[in-house]
Formats: structure tokens, sequence, C-alpha cells
């Protein structure tokens, strides 16, 4: 009877690691094309076939990538997944999508523990998590890899995807102004976010190009959330001197507005312009259609795995890899009614 190969043998036979042929079975990219070759020839002609278990415990991790995130827009979290999904088809890599507060009491004991639970592959951190050092010392210290995508660059060029959220408010204050408002208000984001100072900053940066500025009681906190888009548009919109433009934070907050406007009898954009963050679909559905700035979710979250997964000998970056937002002008937005 002819004896079964093991993994072993087959790495004894290429003259590799065992390691390096787990790769190749899990049609990792962290193998050189060369030594793959050599490695499926090997295992043809013997005809190997590996049984899962011997597959997770000879490369001593799970082959499962997490995307860990506390990011209250179901659209971002789903374009997000699916992006890396996009990246993670026709391979051994598994998507394990894993909610958190970050506000919780454990929620670094919860991190810890899920960290040694799941063995992973690696982890990708949108926002607000990827703003989180302390996450990012546990991912070290577990040995495990990660990207980070964050309004500003807060790592390694080998672990950022750079989203530059203040230009991208710069270019909807740019718009507002061109347009000829002077009563603007901004709903911004989470004070734990950093890219609600980022858009903030840009919003006051882009306004100042054009000679306005943004009064303190012209910014109202949100969270991220449609509801939240509601609350603080009611407070803007009753104001006798109300806006007659509102840059939200993101397309959740924006459609709060257009709830609000509808309850109040006010015209969008006649009445006043609306213009969002990130480019939802629900952005070119609603009506009128939605101004906003757009950042491509789900090409960052292919990004993010592609970076994960991307050969052990592949040139150092030196650079992150970045994502420059653009406006995209639809129909919530006109000049002022005079």
């Amino acid at each position: 009877m002819k004896t079964k190969l093991t993994i072993n043998d087959i790495a004894r036979l290429a003259n590799v690691s065992k390691k390096t042929v787990s790769r190749v079975i899990n049609d990792s990219p962290r193998v050189r094309a060369e030594t793959r070759d050599r490695i499926k020839a090997i295992i043809a002609e013997h005809d190997f076939s590996p049984d899962l278990q011997a597959r997770a415990l000879a490369f001593r991790r799970s082959f499962l990538v997490a995307m860990i995130y506390d990011n209250p827009s179901p659209q971002y979290v789903v374009n997000m997944q699916r992006g890396i999904l996009d990246t993670l088809e026709d391979t051994a890599y598994q998507l394990v999508v894993r909610p958190c507060d970050r506000n919780a009491p454990r929620f670094y004991e919860a991190m810890q523990a899920f960290l040694e639970q799941q063995r992973l592959f690696g982890a990708i951190l949108p926002p607000s998590v990827s703003e989180d050092e302390k996450v990012a010392e546990l991912l070290r210290a577990a040995n495990c890899p990660y990207v980070r995508i964050a309004s500003v660059v807060l790592d390694e060029p080998d672990r950022m995807i750079w989203t530059h959220d203040a230009e991208g408010a710069a270019q909807a204050a740019r718009h507002i102004a061109k347009l000829g408002h002077t009563r603007i208000a901004h709903i911004r984001g989470l004070e734990t976010f950093r890219s609600s100072h980022e858009r903030l900053r840009g919003f006051k940066s882009g306004l100042a190009e054009h000679g306005l500025d943004l009064p303190d009681d012209m910014v109202i906190e949100g969270g991220y959330t449609f509801d939240s888009g509601v609350e603080c548009a009611r407070i803007l919109l009753s104001r006798t001197d109300r806006p007659t433009a509102i840059f939200a934070g993101n397309d959740e907050m924006a459609l709060g507005v257009y709830q609000v406007a509808r309850e109040m009898k006010l015209r969008v954009p006649y009445d006043v312009s609306i213009v969002g963050f990130d480019d939802t679909p629900i952005a070119s559905r609603v009506s009128p259609t939605l101004t906003t700035v757009k950042l491509p979710i789900r090409e960052m979250g292919k990004s993010a795995a592609a970076m994960l997964l991307a050969p052990a000998d592949a040139p150092k970056r030196t650079e992150p890899i970045s994502f420059m937002p653009e406006i995209v002008v639809r129909e919530s937005t006109a000049k002022p009614a005079k």
C-alpha cells in the first residue's frame, strides 16, 4: 500500500519550509512564482491532498481575516466588507466581521481575547478603531499583521490606507462658497473619530479660501447616524437665521437633514442646500440626489485586503496607499434663494 505523503514530505522534496508549502496550498500570494510552480508540480506528481486541520496547524494560524470596526454607518460597513471580499474571493481566506464599542469598559480585554482565540491571519481596521493606538499595539504583540484605514497617516506605509478627509471636506466648502452661500452650518461626526476633526478642519480651511468663517454655533456634533442627523438638523433649521447650506459629516446624517427639511416644508436645494460625505449608494437614489464627497469605500477595503496578503518578499512601501476624495455634484445644492 502506497504511503500517503505529509506536508513535511512535500516541503522536503521542494526544499522549502512547511510554511511555504502551506501558503501555496492556500493560494497565498506571499510566495515567489517560481517556488509556487515547483511546489504545485510536486503536489500534483504525488497526488497530495492535505486535510483542513493540518493546513491550519501547519500555518499556526487560522485563515481568517478580521474586519474590526465600530463605525455606526451600516452602508460604510457593508461597502468595506464587499471590498475586502473582492480580494479574498478564490483564496482560502475567510472574512470575520467583528463589531465593537471602543467606549465599553472592557474593550481592550475583549480585543485581546478575540485575538488569542481566533489566531487571525490578519486584521483590517477602518475608522475609528484604526485610530486607536492601543489596538495596534495588541495586534503587534499578537504578531498579527494589520492594515489601518484612516484620515491621516498613523503607522508604517505598508500598514496604512490614507483617505485625506480634510481635502474632501475642503472641496465641499469650496463648492458651497462658490454657489454664494454665506450662512453655512456643519453637522460634524463624533468627537472620538479623527475623521470628524479632519473634516471640520478641512471644511473651515475651504471656507477661509473664500473669505468665509464657520461660527462655533453653526457646528453641531452628530453621531454619524441618520437619527443624529435628524436631531442636529432640527436645531439648525429652527433658527431664525437658519443656514442656507449644511455640510453633514457623512451621508447618513445628510439624509437626516432631508427628513427634517421635508417636515418643515423646506425645499431642497432651494431653501437649504445639503452636502454629505462618503458617496454611499443611497446618495444617488434619494430625491433630489445628494451632492456628496466621494470616498471609494469598496476600493479601500479591496486595497487593504490586498496589502494584507502581499507577498512577504514584496518591496517595502515608502508611501501609504492614498485615496483622494472628490466632490460629486448632484441635485441637493444650488445658489441660495434671494
